[in-house]
């Protein structure tokens, strides 16, 4: 493992532990050069189905991307990171149960909207201007409306 602060490549573990989920592993490090400490999360390598994007390209899926994307419509919002997190694993759980090889990222989209509506009005409807981009203020608004009314 590289660190963060100098690059050394060796390090020690000085601590490990399970998230709630147990999904990951949490470990704390501390760089063998420097001696500053860093965390890494382990979890297990899942093969995801490629993402088919709107203009028909083909990318793999990126959990970092999915992340930016909700931190950012989570942003000023009483959203926890343990949260943040839960829906990504909900959105990725769903496309490894999908068991194809590719899936739309209209798809993915929907599927972290859900997760939001769920979550918070407000960031889903922050993420929702953007995954559907409203052409107009009425569409906007009647996505306010429907939500309202649920």
């Amino acid at each position: 493992m590289q660190c963060p602060f100098c690059g050394h490549q060796e390090d020690k573990v000085v601590d490990s532990r399970a998230t709630q989920s147990g999904e990951v592993i949490r470990r704390r490090r501390q760089c063998l050069e420097c001696c500053r400490r860093f965390t890494t999360y382990e979890r297990i390598e899942e093969i995801f189905p490629r993402i088919i994007k709107r203009d028909g390209t083909r990318q793999d899926y990126d959990r970092l991307k999915v992340l930016k994307g909700v931190k950012l419509a989570c942003s000023k919002r009483p959203i926890s990171m343990e949260q943040i997190d839960a829906v990504i694993d909900a959105v990725e759980e769903s496309l490894l149960n999908q068991n194809a090889r590719e899936v739309s990222s209209d798809w993915v989209g929907s599927c972290i909207a859900q997760e939001l509506r769920d979550l918070d009005p407000v960031a889903y409807i922050r993420f929702a201007s953007v995954y559907r981009g409203f052409s107009d203020i009425e569409e906007f608004l009647n996505e306010l409306r429907d939500l309202d009314e649920e």
